[in-house]
């Protein structure tokens, strides 16, 4: 049987494995997949702002994953969109799509009960 580390949600492991899958992705994907350009494309850059939350995600920090989760949301779009293209590029669109919604939704369930709490003690603070 797996074991996760000591003191790791597996929300925030599976948001961290997203991550990191989207980013070899997007590497990948614009690369030598299918780039713009026979030679690679510039449109590799998108996968650097993926390495900016990797961190705080793995520590378990709640500010770094409230605002990488509005960031995935960046790469569903894309994904959404290049949907509409034609051969390697709409599996790969589907397969980014994928990819951030599970990194999306982990992240939500990570954050769920942490809100709850912050604002039930929020609420006993003003004796509501």
């Amino acid at each position: 049987m797996l074991k996760l580390p000591a003191n790791k949600n597996p929300h925030q492991l599976l948001a961290l494995a997203a991550f990191v899958d989207l980013f070899i992705l997007c590497v990948c994907w614009e690369w030598f997949i299918s780039p713009l350009r026979p030679e690679g494309s510039w449109l590799i850059l998108k996968a650097l702002p993926l390495l900016l939350p990797m961190r705080g995600i793995w520590k378990g920090n709640v500010y770094t994953m409230q605002w990488a989760s509005m960031l995935i949301l960046l790469y569903i779009t894309e994904g959404l969109v290049r949907i509409t293209e034609s051969g390697w590029n709409f599996y790969l669109a589907i397969l980014e799509t994928v990819l951030a919604t599970v990194a999306f939704v982990s992240l939500l369930m990570y954050l769920k009960p942490i809100k709850a709490e912050a604002k039930a003690k929020n609420k006993a603070q003003s004796g509501v």
